[in-house]
């Protein structure tokens, strides 16, 4: 009888070890990477006049993400080497995607670098530049979409390779003398917010302090046991070294993501802009050619540090969530409807574009539309996505809100909106709200989305 029970216990336990780890998720990585150049001719920077049409490839342009299998329906991340994807497009580069990886919309995070010798899509936008008569060009409409399907087309395939994940891993490196805020003080105490992305030529702004910044290079990796897979860096800062040439690159990002592929061809490397509309590398940046392998070697450097300061721990959970968010639109002068339609006249193609991206945005928000902040929490690690050309302080609350996770940030979502100020910026008076910012005050709703995100309560 009692063998019997000793029988009876152990058959007991090993069909609940059974079921515990068939309970347990398990993970798989898929990869992919497409090509994303546009042709020469093509408009860069949404057509601005500053960004002319492309004129030759100093390097291509990639899309590169990964698709995470597991319990729920997956989520999906690319990176795009493009200055910002808004409205209508952002929309079927999701569709698109979402339908390629067998998930919803909202679980897949598009994510533009902001380069500027690149492209800028809005659908919309061109349509309403057609409609008008306007010479002005954004994008054309069908490299797009032959870009879009291609994309999908990568990703799909990169599903029946899909790789089994049993740990992730989190590490980080501080980079210094390489990124600063818009936001500096003069030595007589002014503030100031002329610091632009290739101002290190001048004295007033280069012997400033570098202002606030986040100089923590994140790199979050997937691993199988002892082998790594991929890795996903992130970094606040505007990514630009010189532009307006018409000559497409990815510029140092770009650069130093792919001489960190080479290092090791085995593991997957993707490189992704933190919340960076307010910090650039303009005080160690004189926009001078011969400036961009060191800053492409600064980054680069911080890659490679956080990869050696990574540390590994189990992936057992992947929590999607992605709460609402609502921008409400400008509507003061120069961003009615009204003003907006007159500058599809204006002589100044900049101008007709620029009316063309605020039209095609307040179309969207009259009828109601919001945005989400989507972010994947891991339980040690978390991973999310800010809209637009959020601030860093926006980043620097999702970090403070959850010490007990390495909590990663990116930046240029749904790019609609344009700069997504603080409070403090627009009481201040920041010039950069100017223009390019076709919101106002969004703090309150930007830091209870965060919250929600995060799932973290506000007190």
């Amino acid at each position: 009888m009692r063998r019997q029970f000793v029988l009876l216990f152990l058959w007991l336990l090993v069909a609940a070890n059974v079921a515990l780890a068939a309970s347990e998720p398990v993970f798989r990585l898929a990869t992919f990477s497409c090509d994303v150049t546009p042709p020469l001719g093509h408009p860069l920077l949404a057509g601005a006049t500053i960004a002319p049409p492309v004129k030759r490839i100093d390097d291509p342009l990639f899309a590169r993400g990964f698709v995470l299998l597991g319990a729920e329906k997956p989520p999906v991340l690319v990176s795009v080497d493009w200055c910002e994807i808004r409205n209508d497009a952002y929309d079927r580069w999701r569709d698109v995607l979402a339908e390629a990886a067998g998930t919803d919309r909202v679980r897949v995070l598009v994510t533009a670098i902001h380069q500027h010798d690149v492209p800028l899509p809005d659908l919309e936008a061109q349509r309403i530049l057609e409609r008008h008569g306007a010479k002005a060009k954004i994008f054309d409409l069908e490299f797009h979409e032959k870009t879009v399907q291609a994309v999908a087309k990568a990703l799909r395939t990169s599903l029946a390779e899909a790789r089994t994940v049993t740990h992730i891993g989190t590490g980080q490196a501080t980079i210094t003398h390489l990124v600063s805020n818009r936001r500096y003080v003069d030595a007589a105490g002014k503030v100031w917010f002329d610091r632009s992305s290739m101002s290190g030529g001048k004295a007033a702004q280069a012997e400033s302090a570098e202002g606030l910044v986040d100089p923590q290079l994140k790199t979050l990796s997937f691993w199988n046991g002892d082998t790594p897979l991929c890795a996903l860096h992130v970094f606040a800062i505007h990514p630009m070294s010189y532009w307006g040439t018409g000559w497409v690159t990815s510029d140092f990002p770009g650069l130093a993501r792919e001489r960190r592929q080479a290092d090791d061809p085995q593991v997957f490397q993707i490189y992704a802009s933190g919340a960076s509309g307010n910090v650039t590398a303009g005080k160690f940046n004189t926009g001078k050619p011969e400036n961009r392998p060191v800053l492409t070697n600064k980054l680069y450097e911080g890659m490679v540090a956080a990869w050696k300061a990574t540390k590994r721990q189990p992936l057992t959970a992947a929590t999607f969530r992605a709460p609402p968010l609502r921008l409400e639109p400008r509507n003061d002068a120069g961003y009615t409807v009204e003003d907006m339609t007159r500058l599809l006249s204006h002589p100044d193609p900049r101008k007709q574009n620029v009316g063309a991206l605020g039209l095609s945005w307040r179309k969207r928000a009259d009828a109601g539309h919001v945005l989400e902040i989507p972010a994947i929490d891991f339980g040690p690690a978390c991973l999310m996505l800010l809209p637009g050309e959020s601030y860093l302080e926006y980043q620097l609350l999702a970090q403070k809100l959850r010490p007990d996770a390495f909590v990663v940030v990116m930046g240029y979502g749904e790019s609609a909106p344009g700069y997504v100020g603080t409070d403090r910026a627009w009481d201040e008076d920041d010039g950069n709200l100017h223009d390019w910012c076709w919101v106002g005050r969004s703090e309150a709703a930007m830091t209870k989305a965060i919250h929600a995100a995060l799932n973290v309560k506000e007190k």
